[in-house]
C-alpha cells in the first residue's frame, strides 16, 4: 500500500513539474530559444501575438536568423492596415510561383518597395539589409501621408546622427530614408555609433522594428521631436528653434552657410555649415537626437548644469592661409560672438563617431596633417544661455544671421 502511495505521489510531482515548466514558458514568448531575459523577448511575444511573426515547427523562433526580402515584404503586408490595389502592379519576373508573390505585390502597391531599386529582379531569398528596411518603411509612411513625403524632401542634406555620416559619408540618395527611420524611432543605431546600413537584420531586431512601424504609422510626422530636428537642420542648417527657446528672427542660417568669412587677422578663412543645439539644462536628461554625437553625462560641469543652458556644436571648414596655423590664429581671427572657440573634449565620443574638432595639443601637427588644400572640416563647441541677448555672424558678402531669445 505504501509503495502505491509513493508511486502516485512521485507521478503527481512529475506532472506538476511539467505543468509548472510549461507555465513558465508560456509566461515568456513560448519559444524554447528565447529566454525571458532576451533583449527582444517582449517584442517577439507581441509581434507573434499580433500574428506578424510565426515560429518554427520545432518550437523555435530563431531570433538570430536573418530575414529575407520576401519575408520582410510579407511582414509589412501583415502590419499595414491600408487598402491596396495589387492588380495595377506587375510582379517581378523572378517571383512567378514564389510563395511571397502576392505579399510583394501588396508591398509594392503600398509604396514600401520601389521596383526601380531592383532592375535585375527582386531576388526574394536575399537577406534584407538595414538600409533596405529603413527605405521600405520610410517610403511606406510617405505613400500614406504627404507630410512624411515632405519629410523625405526636407532631410536629404541633414546631419544624420550616426557614425557613417562622418566617415565615409552618406549620399543624399540615401540620407533622407535614414533620417525618417531614425527620427521616428523605427530603427536606432548600434552601441558603436553606426547605423549598420549593410548589416542584415535578425528576426529579433525585425520583431521590434515592426512594432515601431506600427506605432509610427499611427502618428503624424510632427509628433516626433527627433524628426522635427532633422527636418529643420535639413532645411535651415540648425535645430535651434526646435530644441531651444532661441530664434534667428527674420534672419536665417541659410543666409550665411557655405559662404566665406575671412579672419580679421587674415590668417585664413572659414565656412560655416551647420549649427546644432543640444539641451543640456539637465545632464540627467539631455535632450536632442544629436546629443549622442557630442555630449553625455561625463561632460557634466556644475556651473553649466542649470536651467536655460544649451550646448552648441558648429560644423565648419577652416582654410588656413598662415603657414604655421595655430589656435590663436582662429581665436583672435574670428570676430563673432556667435562662433565658439573651443574644441569638443569628450574623446570617447570623438573616437566613436570619428569626427575632427579643434585640438588643444600638437596644434601645428594637427593642421599640417589635415590641411590637404581643401580645408579642414571640424566641429567646435560653445554655449548659449537663457540670459543671452543677441549674437550674430556676418560673412564677407555682408550676409548675416542673428541668434536671440524669442
Amino acid at each position: 500500500m505504501r509503495k502505491r502511495v509513493f508511486l502516485w505521489l512521485a507521478s503527481f510531482i512529475v506532472v506538476m513539474n511539467v505543468h509548472f515548466a510549461a507555465g513558465v514558458q508560456a509566461a515568456g514568448t513560448g519559444f524554447q530559444d528565447v529566454q525571458p531575459d532576451h533583449w527582444a523577448s517582449k517584442a517577439i511575444e507581441s509581434a507573434v501575438g499580433k500574428g506578424y511573426f510565426k515560429g518554427y515547427a520545432d518550437g523555435a523562433f530563431k531570433p538570430n536568423a536573418t530575414v529575407t526580402r520576401a519575408e520582410f515584404a510579407a511582414l509589412l503586408a501583415r502590419v499595414s492596415k491600408a487598402e491596396a490595389d495589387v492588380t495595377t502592379h506587375a510582379s517581378f519576373a523572378d517571383l512567378n510561383g514564389h510563395w511571397s508573390e502576392s505579399e510583394v505585390k501588396r508591398a509594392v502597391a503600398l509604396g514600401f518597395v520601389q521596383p526601380g531599386d531592383y532592375p535585375a529582379g527582386f531576388k526574394p531569398d536575399t537577406p534584407i539589409t538595414r538600409f533596405e528596411i529603413a527605405k521600405w518603411m520610410a517610403s511606406g509612411l510617405a505613400e500614406a501621408d504627404p507630410d512624411y513625403q515632405q519629410a523625405l524632401e526636407d532631410t536629404k542634406t541633414t546631419v544624420i546622427p550616426v557614425k557613417e555620416y562622418f566617415n565615409p559619408g552618406i549620399p543624399e540618395s540615401k540620407s533622407a530614408y535614414l533620417a525618417v527611420a531614425l527620427g521616428t524611432k523605427l530603427l536606432s543605431g548600434y552601441p558603436d555609433g553606426s547605423f549598420g546600413m549593410e548589416r542584415q537584420a535578425t528576426r529579433a531586431e525585425t520583431a521590434a522594428i515592426l512594432l515601431n512601424f506600427e506605432d509610427a504609422s499611427s502618428k503624424k510626422a510632427d509628433e516626433f521631436l527627433g524628426l522635427q530636428e532633422l527636418r529643420q537642420v535639413g532645411t535651415e542648417r540648425t535645430n535651434l528653434e526646435t530644441i531651444s527657446p532661441f530664434t534667428t528672427g527674420n534672419t536665417s542660417f541659410n543666409h550665411v552657410v557655405d559662404k566665406t568669412y575671412t579672419f580679421k587677422n587674415n590668417a585664413g578663412t572659414l565656412k560655416l555649415h551647420n549649427y546644432i543645439v543640444v539641451d543640456t539644462e539637465d545632464f540627467k536628461e539631455i535632450k536632442s537626437i544629436y546629443a549622442p554625437l557630442f555630449v553625455d553625462e561625463s561632460d557634466y560641469v556644475e556651473r553649466i548644469d542649470k536651467v536655460g543652458t544649451y550646448s552648441v556644436f558648429m560644423q565648419l571648414t577652416i582654410y588656413p592661409k598662415t603657414k604655421e596655423f595655430l589656435l590663436d590664429h582662429y581665436m583672435n581671427g574670428v570676430n563673432s560672438t556667435l562662433l565658439g572657440s573651443g574644441g569638443i573634449r569628450n574623446q570617447v565620443l570623438i573616437q566613436k563617431y570619428d569626427y575632427l574638432t579643434l585640438p588643444n595639443m600638437e596644434v601645428q601637427e594637427f593642421f599640417k596633417k589635415h590641411n590637404k588644400g581643401k580645408g579642414i572640416t571640424l566641429w567646435i563647441k560653445s554655449y548659449i544661455t537663457s540670459d543671452h541677448k543677441r549674437s550674430s555672424f556676418t560673412t564677407d558678402d555682408i550676409s548675416v544671421v542673428v541668434v536671440q531669445n524669442q
